[in-house]
């Protein structure tokens, strides 16, 4: 993202989906570390995007847990994900 980062959830979740497919390729490379780092890549992108579309205000952060609480915030059955 350019250094003024978009507030639209659909350029997040297409940031996401190319993460994604990164981890995929590495994966099948055998790159289990380059395949976790971007996994865990897409699923803030993921999320962000997610919060984003409830009106939650974009902050820098890239910890899965807080992420995955403030998202909770909007939808419960996040929770599942907490662990």
């Amino acid at each position: 993202m350019r250094r003024e980062e978009s507030r639209y959830p659909k350029d997040w979740f297409r940031i996401g989906d190319r993460e994604l497919r990164r981890a995929q390729n590495l994966l099948r490379l055998g790159d289990l570390d380059g395949a976790g780092f971007n996994l865990q890549q897409a699923i803030e992108k993921y999320l962000k995007g997610y919060l984003l579309a409830q009106g939650w205000e974009l902050r820098r952060i890239h910890d899965l847990e807080t992420l995955v609480n403030e998202a909770i915030i909007y939808d419960p059955s996040f929770e599942e994900f907490r662990a």
